[in-house]
């Protein structure tokens, strides 16, 4: 790890392929409604930040989540937000603009 390793951002490719990889992980893609149905990382859940409750995640507090949005930033928030409610396995994997994968509309 080089010394200005912290300025990058999560790599949502490696990410995407870590919760792909994990036994009952959940996906949770916190973009408004819109921007999800644009296109969103096939098996992913919309749970737009600006709602984000426990209703809003499909799983239990002890279950992987991994979550994405645009930029980084909006998912950043979301795991601070899901680990203060209490969920024990947040992973921010950052935004859909440097996404190389597969889209899903």
């Amino acid at each position: 790890m080089g010394f200005l390793d912290f300025l990058r951002g999560p790599d949502i490719n490696a990410g995407a392929a870590e919760y792909r990889a994990t036994p009952g992980a959940v996906l949770l893609d916190v973009r408004t409604p819109g921007e999800y149905r644009e296109g969103h990382i096939p098996g992913s859940v919309n749970a737009p930040l600006q709602t984000l409750s426990e209703e809003a995640v499909p799983a239990g507090r002890d279950a992987p989540l991994f979550v994405y949005c645009r930029s980084g930033a909006r998912s950043r928030q979301a795991a601070g937000l899901l680990e203060r409610m209490g969920y024990a396995h947040v992973k921010n994997i950052g935004g859909m603009a440097a996404y190389a994968g597969e889209v899903e509309r």
